[in-house]
């Protein structure tokens, strides 16, 4: 595990995942990419946390969320109210063309492989 201390920190990704087990496997792809994780159950607690941190680099989110958001309309969201955020949407329910997202984001279908998501995490965070 890389510590945020040496050196510049490292950046943070926020996982929102309303399965517990989905949200843990997305932590630990997030955190084996070399990224500091937090997660959030739903787009509510995601803005709340995007509203009290300054620090977020990627928002990592499921589409199919309860709750009045869904994660697409979370990634939209986003991308109005910060701008600089890269956006990941992932989905085993439905396929996304780059039209249904936002500005600099990617979708990635389910199940994907950790490895692929781990270098697709790399090069949309770079080495911010």
């Amino acid at each position: 595990m890389m510590s945020a201390t040496a050196g510049k920190a490292l950046p943070v990704v926020l996982v929102v995942e309303d399965e517990p087990l989905l949200r843990m496997l997305a932590v630990e792809v997030v955190e084996e990419a070399g990224f500091i994780a937090i997660e959030a159950r739903d787009a509510d607690e995601a803005v709340m946390l995007l509203e009290s941190r300054t620090d977020i680099s990627l928002l990592f989110t499921d589409i199919n969320m309860p709750g009045g958001m869904d994660g697409l309309k979370l990634a939209h969201a986003v991308r109005n109210r910060w701008p600089p955020i890269k956006i990941l949407v992932v989905s085993g329910q439905q396929q996304l063309q780059s039209i249904d997202l936002p500005s600099n984001s990617c979708f990635v279908g389910k199940p994907y492989q950790a490895s692929a998501l781990v270098e697709e995490l790399r090069s949309m965070v770079g080495s911010t």
